[in-house]
């Protein structure tokens, strides 16, 4: 179990309303930030997603982040929340049996071009 990930955005207040949003389905809320330079979601099991305002000249490297869902339910509701607050689709939810033959998941990139997933797996 990891205790946090942080990744950089561009701008740090668009990325919090975004990720406000999409974060509504798999009940994530902001837990502490300073305004202007960070923000931690709570994910539960004291584990923190971290948005951090990226200040160098250098460009964001995109990373993927997969979150664990309980339904598919909720990974479909993540998707359109996605959509909605200005994600772009890259990989709608369904089936992907080339990970496990019960995997279920989608992707969107998120403002800065993060590769976030959803899924859903029966082990």
């Amino acid at each position: 179990m990891f205790d946090h990930v942080s990744i950089k955005v561009k701008d740090l207040l668009k990325s919090k309303v975004f990720y406000e949003k999409i974060f509504l389905p798999l009940g994530y809320k902001i837990s502490f930030g300073k305004e202007g330079v960070f923000y931690a979601f709570d994910l539960g099991n004291h584990c923190l997603f971290e948005i951090i305002q990226h200040k160098e000249k250098t460009p964001i490297t995109s990373t993927h982040i997969a979150f664990r869902a309980t339904t598919h339910e909720t990974v479909n509701a993540f998707y359109l929340s996605a959509l909605e607050a200005g994600a772009k689709d890259n990989g709608k939810p369904g089936p992907r049996p080339q990970y496990t033959e019960q995997y279920y998941a989608c992707f969107i990139l998120d403002l800065d071009g993060h590769n976030i997933e959803v899924m859903h797996d029966i082990y």
